[in-house]
């Protein structure tokens, strides 16, 4: 009996931990995707009572619709094109960097300069990209730049690519370092000592004990980021450029045009755009993680 209330004890501490965490899911995530609705509606606001659920109730259903617009318009390609290609060259680089990070950090033996390093690599993290965009807009202006000789960057598309790739390492790579930093921490350190011991460089220890150690982690990483390639940071790609038009073919992404889409077209249109969005995420984890399950099914996340 006294076993039972123990582990009911510990059963209810841990619900109780968990709780707001619980109840911030349910309230801000599981709850408005009832209205995925939208995306099947032709959405109206029906007064004289236009809240959102009056209106979904009276809006009429259009099924697959507000689909066809997607693909129907002239800058289809050019968002989906863009999505994709910046979040592949996002995932690349930034796990080699984060990686080649992680390694350096770990080898400094110092604490407080190891410390210090890591502090300043996270910082980046928190900054708004409101924040960022006005640094960037600081070397850039085309009147006060620092390299206003150089272009008049806000109507010339062509160094954004490479603008907005260095913008999101900056700040991005600080977070995904620790990460493998701390999978870099829990190495056995018997095995280096071992492969010292046995002459292997510093290089080869690198790759023989480093590498495979962290390779779960890896893979967890690279999982979760393919299942975000069809999503865009919004800040990144909105503030950063501060929306200029002539950047458009280079800048334009699928989040981008959702808000210009809930600004200028129908709720129901961008609302489909999001949900189908959504489930090619969906469909891009589950293919990744379907992928690892037949080549490392210990790496693979379920």
């Amino acid at each position: 009996m006294r076993l039972f209330a123990a582990r009911h004890k510990k059963t209810l501490t841990i619900t109780l931990m968990m709780l707001p965490g619980a109840i911030w899911l349910l309230l801000l995530r599981y709850l408005p995707m009832a209205g995925v609705v939208i995306a099947f509606q032709n959405y109206r606001p029906h007064p004289p009572n236009p809240t959102m659920i009056n209106n979904i109730l009276n809006s009429r259903f259009v099924g697959l619709e507000n689909f066809r617009f997607i693909f129907a318009t002239d800058i289809a390609w050019r968002f989906i094109r863009n999505t994709l290609a910046y979040n592949a060259v996002f995932i690349v680089l930034t796990t080699v960097f984060a990686i080649a990070l992680a390694i350096a950090l770990s080898e400094i033996t110092k604490k407080f300069i190891a410390k210090l390093y890591q502090t300043l690599m996270f910082f980046p993290f928190f900054i708004s990209w409101v924040v960022v965009s006005y640094f960037v807009f600081a070397f850039l202006s085309p009147t006060h730049g620092t390299f206003a000789n150089v272009s008049n960057w806000y109507m010339d598309p062509w160094g954004w690519p490479v603008i907005l790739t260095s913008a999101h390492l900056w700040k991005s790579l600080g977070f995904t370092c620790i990460i493998y930093l701390a999978a870099i921490t829990g190495v056995d350190h018997g095995q280096y000592e071992a492969a010292a011991i046995d002459g292997a460089s510093k290089w080869n220890q690198i790759w023989s004990i480093t590498i495979p150690n962290i390779r779960p982690m890896i893979i967890i990483m690279f999982i979760l980021a393919v299942g975000r390639i069809f999503n865009a940071d919004i800040g990144l790609f909105y503030n950063v450029p501060l929306n200029s038009g002539p950047l458009f073919p280079v800048t334009d992404v699928v989040d981008t045009y959702v808000l210009r889409a809930f600004q200028t077209l129908s709720m129901g249109m961008a609302t489909a755009v999001g949900l189908f969005q959504q489930i090619i995420g969906f469909i891009c984890i589950m293919t990744a993680n379907a992928i690892v399950r037949k080549v490392d099914s210990d790496s693979a996340i379920f």
